[in-house]
């Protein structure tokens, strides 16, 4: 869970990721614009992205939990890569049992990380825990 950039009205005010993998790198340039020339460490996250149900309301004032669901892998956005210290803590996502499972989210051709090993399908949805 990390905070939202986005500033419109009515934006969500947090982002959610599953993280698949933790890494870090030690990383150097050779650009003149670089401050240093030595190799730098780096710890970046390499994640699969949830984004807000379009349409759905939450909050106090209606007694309704944010509802967030995966990005389909077709989206180019879907994956990415993520400095650690942006998050704020991690999130307790419950899955929207009604909304059921879909293999739609994400196409399916054998192994992936971004699913437990015996899984073929994605929740729909998942509701943010408070």
């Amino acid at each position: 869970m990390l905070q939202s950039p986005e500033i419109c009205s009515g934006a969500h005010p947090y982002w959610y990721a599953q993280v698949l993998g933790i890494y870090h790198a030690d990383v150097s340039t050779t650009h003149e614009a670089a401050l240093k020339n030595s190799a730098q460490h780096i710890q970046f996250l390499w994640v699969r992205w949830l984004g807000a149900e379009p349409g759905h309301r939450s909050g106090s004032k209606i007694a309704r939990l944010p509802k967030v669901g995966f990005v389909e892998d077709t989206d180019e956005d879907a994956f990415g890569f993520l400095d650690p210290d942006l998050i704020i803590r991690g999130s307790h996502l419950i899955p929207a049992f009604n909304s059921g499972r879909t293999c739609n989210l994400m196409s399916y051709d054998g192994l992936t990380v971004a699913r437990f090993p015996n899984e073929k399908d994605d929740w729909v949805n998942f509701f943010v825990n408070m």
